[in-house]
């Protein structure tokens, strides 16, 4: 007999436990009856605090007021997570699954309304095996994309993953949402690029891409964390780069034309060649002015950059000196924003440079702001609190890919996406800076998409509702014609809906 199967025939012959009030100490007895100690951690140990806050990005989500779970759970294996998830089911115990700790509402580790809770933080399943013979990487679910950089750079520095910008952010969380960053205009999205997966339903059964299903296996790549199993591991491929790469930030303020360049921005960026991707960071800075800065990843020499640029973008004025010839991995670190020469190892501690409390919004915009569009949003940015927008540019490969091949939608059409952030250091500064990015998403309206006006999964935003709750047309926003089948399949493969959180997919009622 399989070691999982005993597992699995093992914990099914448990009592349960009569009152969810127990969960803390019934689910440690559960697991304690088949695992080693040092894996689960109750509020009386004093490593509790620090884990539970290790990867909570986000420190809103960090304080004493936050509710806590009931336990944490660290497995370091698939079968670690099997037990956890039949004693969970067993013991009627709730969980919330965690991977790098980066969801922007912080629903891997919190839960708003709900009943007590566990977490399974995978931060100690964070293998990456990569083989250049099959060009293909297995990565389990705890990994930081970070690491998965360094790890395929070892290898080989003529590969890449078209992955994060974001260093720090768990692979785990990141494939489920989608996964964007400076090459997918090349090679679309992360969850574009997966090739198997394992997954652990709520049965405790550990599945593959074939054992799973097709329907399955489309859903998870794209459709939302949290909401049909414990994905423990993500077989990704490899995608070609060269050995030069060229990079450049420009900025540009308003007295130097920015709003002109900007509005000229959006309606070239789109078109450039699949190589060039160019985001645009806005930002209010210390002196209370506008900023723009333009960020580019060339997967080519800077002599055909300029080529490109000169012939597309003359407005911009970039010249040879604005840009920077590196390998890929270096080009990792300077659009990550790490200090130039630091070394590419640092991606192996697998946290960010530095925490903040933040809220994050999203939309889609697939008609060119006028300037005076941008102009009104100016004038908001800078009467409110600090706000930064990030601009990424969509085309290229995004908009020949079909909005249905996997849940991730928005695709042709779109010219580009944006992130509004706010930060802060000051707990008691929250009502001014959420005060802000709402005013700035809500006059925005007349300019993003609409019918749904749509938002990326992966800044999750409990504004647009949540499950039972206010606006019920979230899932639209997120998944648009693709949030249907998600509940079809939901309700197949999950139909007592174990997996949930606030805005999980929601199982279709029964007829």
């Amino acid at each position: 007999m399989s070691s999982s199967r005993y597992i699995l025939l093992l914990l099914l012959s448990l009592t349960p436990f009569p009152s969810s009030s127990q969960t803390q100490e019934t689910f440690h007895q559960c697991i304690s009856k088949t695992l080693t100690p040092n894996t689960f951690f109750s509020p009386n140990d004093t490593n509790f605090i620090p884990l539970l806050n290790s990867r909570a990005i986000n420190l809103k989500f960090a304080t004493s007021s936050t509710p806590k779970p009931e336990s944490i759970f660290t497995p370091s294996t698939e079968s670690h997570v099997q037990t956890a998830v039949i004693c969970a089911k067993k013991l009627g115990a709730h969980l919330r699954i965690r991977s790098g700790g980066h969801d922007y509402e912080g629903l891997s580790y919190r839960s708003v309304s709900g009943p007590a809770f566990v977490v399974i933080d995978l931060s100690n399943m964070r293998a990456v095996n990569v083989d250049l013979a099959d060009n293909s990487v297995w990565v389990e679910a705890g990994a930081t994309i970070g690491e998965v950089y360094y790890k395929v750079a070892e290898k080989s520095k003529t590969v890449g993953i078209p992955g994060s910008i974001c260093t720090s952010l768990g692979v785990g969380g990141l494939v489920t949402g989608g996964g964007y960053g400076s090459m997918m205009r090349k090679y679309g999205i992360l969850a574009d690029n997966v090739i198997d997966a394992k997954i652990v339903n709520a049965n405790g059964e550990i599945l593959d891409r074939k054992s799973m299903g097709e329907d399955v296996f489309w859903a998870i790549r794209g459709g939302g964390g949290g909401s049909f199993g414990v994905t423990v591991s993500w077989k990704l491929k490899l995608v070609s780069v060269p050995d030069t790469v060229t990079v450049f930030n420009v900025p540009r303020t308003l007295e130097q034309g920015a709003t002109k360049i900007l509005y000229k921005w959006q309606q070239v960026a789109p078109s450039f060649d699949d190589d060039l991707s160019v985001r645009v960071i806005i930002s209010r800075t210390n002196d209370n002015k506008i900023s723009t800065t333009y960020q580019g990843l060339f997967l080519g020499r800077g002599d055909r950059l300029l080529e490109i640029m000169n012939t597309g973008f003359q407005e911009l004025g970039l010249k040879k000196e604005d840009f920077i010839e590196m390998s890929w991995i270096d080009s990792v670190m300077f659009i990550a924003a790490y200090p130039r020469n630091t070394p590419p190892s640092v991606l192996l501690d697998g946290k960010p440079s530095n925490l903040n409390y933040f809220k994050g919004k999203s939309d889609f915009v697939k008609e060119v702001i006028p300037e005076s569009g941008l102009e009104g949003a100016w004038k908001l940015m800078l009467e409110g609190e600090r706000l930064m927008m990030i601009w990424n540019p969509y085309g290229g490969i995004m908009s020949k890919i079909s909005e249905s091949s996997i849940p991730f939608p928005h695709r042709n059409g779109i010219l580009f996406k944006i992130q509004y952030i706010s930060t802060w250091m000051d707990s008691g500064a929250e009502e001014k800076h959420l005060s802000t990015i709402r005013k700035v998403y809500e006059y925005m309206t007349k300019y993003v998409s609409k019918s749904p006006r749509e938002a990326y999964v992966n800044y999750r935003d409990l504004d647009l509702g949540m499950n039972g709750k206010g606006d019920s047309n979230w899932g639209m926003k997120y998944f648009k014609d693709n949030f249907l089948r998600l509940r079809k399949i939901k309700t197949k493969f999950d139909p007592s809906n174990f997996f949930r959180h606030e805005q999980s997919i929601p199982v279709l009622p029964k007829v």
